[in-house]
C-alpha cells in the first residue's frame, strides 16, 4: 500500500464512528514516511480496513486501539495546525479519554521525514492545548 504523496508505504485502518468526521473516510490510511493521512482507496487499501491496526508499524510510540487511531488521524491533521485546530484537540481529547498520554506519544514519536515540522508541533501543541 504505497503513500499517494510519498511512495512510502501505508498502513490502512478503520475509523470509529465517534472521530469518523475528523477523517477523509470511513477507512483510511497512515504513511509510515510523512504520516500523511488519505481515504484507504487513494494507498491502494483493498477490503476491510482493520479496525485495531498494529499502528506501531509506523512507530512504537503509537498506542493501540481508538487512541491510537485518533493520534494518526491528528497526525494527519498537524500539517496546517492552524486550519485543523479544533480537529486536532478533540482527536487528542479522544486519544486521552482512550487512555493514551497524547503529549508522551508527540514527544516519543520519531518522524524526521513528516510532512510538518514535528518539532515546532510539538511546541504549538503544548502552547495550545
Amino acid at each position: 500500500m504505497p503513500c499517494p504523496h510519498c511512495d512510502a508505504d501505508a498502513a490502512g485502518f478503520a475509523v470509529p464512528p465517534p472521530i469518523r468526521e475528523y477523517a477523509p473516510a470511513d477507512a483510511v490510511a497512515i504513511c509510515t514516511r510523512c504520516l500523511r493521512v488519505v481515504p484507504a482507496a487513494e494507498a491502494g487499501v483493498a477490503g476491510d480496513a482493520p479496525v485495531d491496526p498494529d499502528l506501531s508499524v509506523i512507530d512504537p510510540a503509537f498506542p493501540s486501539g481508538e487512541a491510537g487511531v485518533a493520534l494518526a488521524l491528528c497526525c494527519g491533521k498537524l500539517e496546517s495546525f492552524a486550519l485543523n485546530r479544533a480537529a486536532i484537540e478533540a482527536l487528542i481529547g479522544h486519544a486521552e479519554r482512550a487512555g493514551a498520554d497524547a503529549f508522551a506519544f508527540f514527544d516519543r514519536l520519531d518522524a524526521p521525514d513528516a510532512a510538518f515540522d514535528l518539532d515546532r508541533r510539538r511546541t504549538a501543541l503544548r502552547d495550545a492545548i
